[in-house]
């Protein structure tokens, strides 16, 4: 995820042919309404989302989640609406923090309040360290807390904070984010200075295996990637990423040869709802904009009244291209297709990528309508079993009992 701040510039590239009115009315005309049936289903099943980031909003912006809340795509009430079970609350760091320093009380306050937010309501939440932990809070009525750190920054190095994450309740590190740390390269970031991970950053993803927690490979280069996956002895997780063959050129999405390389060690991907992660004219919009209105400030004053009102005849015309649950649904596909469904599941970067959520899937109340749509592309329920939790239980399982022996 590039964060709320990086998503909201993130929403990215149309052609410009598309107008404000098509888009509305196209938004309007595409409704999506779940059956009984994929209601059930979706309560019925444990239903795991990797990647949701409560924790960096409500630090920028306090709101009580436990509680229906105004803004933002998680709260509880749409939450228990949509039968998630076991949201991964993401302990995001800045990339900036590798230079500035800050990242280990960062992360701290960040878990702090999701264990403050399990604190308040005991009656909702309660605190995950392990699968089993998820099991048994399903069976209890209770939603359960676990806990990613996106961008491995936090380590500084020192394989003892490693371990000392893992007691707090981290049980996958992104390895980067926007921009390479010395752990590995970001396929966001140009410059390559390790060609892949750093020497570091392999005896990390080596501790990650023995201490229990998964490698997760969203974010980080394709070197980076592959040697990731050849050292792991387990399982790893992309937490949230999407497919490159509908975003070509965008490396922060896997390749093919990468999803192939993910189900050789077992892996699995968690699907990104991002727009920009989704459909090509997304992933473009940014850049495409930026180009526009670039070109309109140079010709006729940065600061003119006629450049202020030709950009907003620019923004009013081209108005953000929404993926929909059919994009989602056309990604799950390719996967289930190249490398099987037991490698694919649910990733969404709820909270994390701006205004920028597919038509159909805009916030946690919305996972329903995910599973209509599989059962509308012929999945059995085994089969979305697997998407909505079960892969990616079985890698932490994995994790979990190659540790237990090491």
């Amino acid at each position: 995820m590039l964060k709320s701040l990086l998503a909201a510039s993130i929403l990215v590239a149309v052609t410009g042919c598309a107008t404000a009115s098509q888009s509305s009315s196209n938004e309007q005309e595409t409704q999506y309404q779940a059956s009984e049936k994929a209601i059930n289903l979706a309560h019925e099943y444990l239903l795991v989302d990797t990647h949701i980031d409560v924790p960096y909003r409500i630090r920028d912006k306090w709101d009580d989640v436990s509680v229906a809340t105004k803004d933002g795509d998680f709260d509880y009430p749409r939450a228990v609406e949509g039968g998630l079970d076991a949201p991964f609350m993401s302990i995001y760091i800045p990339a900036s923090y590798e230079e500035s320093g800050g990242s280990v009380q960062l992360a701290h306050e960040l878990i702090d309040g999701m264990e403050a937010l399990v604190a308040r309501a005991p009656d909702k939440f309660a605190m995950a360290y392990s699968t089993d932990d998820i099991r048994a809070n399903k069976e209890k009525g209770l939603m359960s807390i676990a806990l990613g750190m996106e961008n491995g920054t936090p380590i500084e190095g020192d394989l003892d904070n490693l371990h000392m994450f893992y007691e707090r309740g981290i049980r996958y590190i992104t390895l980067a984010h926007s921009l390479s740390n010395h752990i590995s390269d970001s396929s966001y970031d140009i410059r390559r200075q390790w060609d892949g991970l750093s020497p570091f950053g392999k005896k990390l993803v080596k501790e990650m295996n023995k201490v229990g927690v998964m490698v997760d490979v969203s974010h980080i280069s394709d070197d980076a990637f592959y040697q990731a996956v050849e050292i792991s002895e387990v399982p790893v997780i992309a937490s949230h990423s999407s497919l490159r063959k509908y975003t070509p050129g965008f490396e922060r999405n896997m390749s093919d040869d990468m999803l192939k390389a993910l189900a050789e060690n077992e892996g699995v991907i968690q699907i990104n709802f991002g727009s920009s992660f989704l459909a090509e004219q997304a992933n473009r919009y940014r850049d495409m904009m930026k180009k526009r209105i670039s070109a309109v400030k140079e010709q006729y004053g940065a600061d003119s009244e006629e450049a202020k009102r030709r950009i907003a005849d620019i923004e009013a015309n081209n108005p953000y291209p929404f993926a929909t649950l059919e994009t989602v649904l056309d990604h799950i596909d390719h996967v289930k297709a190249l490398i099987g469904v037991e490698h694919i599941g649910v990733g969404s970067d709820y909270d994390g990528v701006g205004d920028s959520l597919p038509v159909g899937l805009k916030d946690v109340s919305d996972y329903p309508n995910l599973v209509q749509g599989l059962l509308d592309r012929g999945y059995s329920e085994k089969e979305i079993q697997m998407i909505l939790g079960e892969n990616l239980m079985r890698v932490w399982k994995a994790v979990e009992d190659y540790a237990e022996g090491h």
